[in-house]
């Protein structure tokens, strides 16, 4: 099994615990598809806002609708959600 090295929520500082605090409050966990963007908050708060802007703001599909179709993908995929 591969190894990726991750910064835990309990570690985290700076612009990076921002980013641990908002999923957080999002959520009510850090999933550890954000933790292994961990090393590099940039490209981890890119990655947070695209997906925040496509499941949260307003457009043809309802947001229960996207999700269902995130699960779909999900376990197509073999990738729990």
């Amino acid at each position: 099994m591969a190894f990726i090295r991750t910064i835990p929520p309990q570690e985290a500082q700076g612009r990076l615990k921002q980013i641990y605090d908002a999923a957080q409050q999002r959520a009510g966990y850090v999933a550890q598809v954000l933790q292994i963007m961990s090393l590099d908050p940039a490209v981890l708060a890119s990655s947070v806002g695209l997906y925040v802007n496509l499941m949260h703001r307003p457009g043809q599909l309802s947001r229960a609708q996207k999700e269902l179709l995130a699960v779909v993908v999900s376990r197509t995929n073999n990738c729990y959600y």
